[in-house]
């Protein structure tokens, strides 16, 4: 079964950077488009980005575009997100989960393997 872990969170001032893992084991990485995802206190769960498994053409929220970069290393089974000049609404914990796709290029931000623990990102001054 695939298993997907996160890490790399903390807390941050605002125009900081941090870069989250997305650690996949019990499959293949260049099987799955794998997708990021948060939830902030009091809001439901949205998609942030996501990456396809053939050619790794990404997708971004309107609200993290030209701030966070999503990325793929299959040789070590993991997929990063690089985000950069951090606001205080981007606080909130940071999930990553195998998502759908159409073919196998498009990805979609929907999430289709259970949620893990997830990595608590706090922007803060």
């Amino acid at each position: 079964q695939l298993q997907l872990v996160e890490s790399g969170g903390g807390l941050v001032q605002p125009g900081g950077s941090l870069r989250l893992s997305c650690a996949v084991s019990g499959g293949t990485l260049n099987y799955y488009a794998i997708g990021w995802f948060r939830q902030a206190p009091g809001k439901e769960r949205e998609g942030v980005s996501c990456i396809s498994r053939r050619d790794g053409t990404t997708k971004y929220a309107d609200s993290v575009k030209g701030r966070f970069t999503i990325s793929r290393d299959n040789s070590k089974n993991t997929v990063y997100l690089q985000m950069n000049s951090l606001k205080p609404e981007d606080t909130a914990v940071y999930y990553c989960a195998a998502t759908f796709e159409l073919g196998d290029t498009v990805c979609l931000l929907f999430a289709r393997t259970p949620w893990g623990q997830g990595t608590q990102v706090t922007v803060s001054s």
